[in-house]
């Protein structure tokens, strides 16, 4: 899902689960769209009580007024291109590498098995075909961790990943794999769950996560289960 009028904190967490030593957490990022309240919001996002240490923004170039923040960019390759030998999003990724920019992490595709709703669109064989091409390559050049493609809660999300690793024939090598999950908490545990059992050796991040369509107290107390448990599993 991808709006244009909200931000959406986030937080990281891997498998397998386990309890975090510690009370601080450096896992949160910050899933950043721009809107008309934009810029006014950059100063939050920086300050010197904010524990946000990344952010992303569905694009691979970063976002004018926080680039040169504490935030971590994070670039993602959003969709596949129209062309099977387009090379803009390795060559701008590429650029910035080179040109100094400090980029550990790599996000491929936002939710391709959902075709509304911002989500991308992309079958299995063909957003293999763009990873092997765009992604794979920077790891391999750059030793960049790269995030599997972000797929939908449903169950549909857990078909598509799999014709993917199907049809990259032992061609895609990601690190961690994105999770999104809009519901309440225990389903959001529950789905965290099932993730981490479906691929047990893997680093999961909640890129994308929210209670839609409930009152601010039933959102506030999502947040508050929720965030307590990403900072206690690791």
């Amino acid at each position: 899902m991808r709006s244009t009028s909200r931000f959406a904190l986030l937080a990281a967490a891997s498998a397998p689960l386990a309890l975090a030593q510690g009370d601080s957490s450096s896992k949160r990022g910050l899933c950043y769209v721009d809107s008309e309240h934009s810029s006014s919001d950059d100063q939050i996002w920086d300050a010197s009580n904010s524990d946000l240490t990344w952010y992303y923004n569905y694009e691979a170039s970063p976002t004018s007024g926080i680039d040169g923040t504490k935030l971590e960019f994070v670039p993602m390759q959003w969709g596949a291109p129209s062309s099977d030998t387009d090379m803009t999003f390795y060559n701008t990724v590429k650029g910035l590498i080179d040109g100094g920019m400090n980029i550990t992490y790599v996000l491929g595709f936002n939710e391709p098995d959902g075709c509304s709703s911002g989500g991308s669109c992309v079958d299995a064989e063909t957003a293999a075909q763009t990873w092997i091409r765009e992604i794979e390559p920077l790891k391999k050049k750059y030793n960049v961790s790269l995030g599997a493609p972000a797929v939908t809660g449903a169950q549909t999300g857990f078909t598509w990943l799999q014709n993917f690793f199907t049809s990259c024939a032992g061609k895609c090598s990601p690190d961690f794999i994105p999770i999104h999950w809009y519901g309440n908490f225990e389903g959001l545990a529950s789905h965290v769950g099932q993730v981490n059992a479906t691929y047990p050796n893997m680093t999961m991040w909640v890129t994308e996560y929210g209670y839609p369509d409930v009152d601010l107290d039933d959102a506030q107390e999502f947040y508050n289960q929720s965030s307590s448990f990403f900072d206690r599993i690791e």
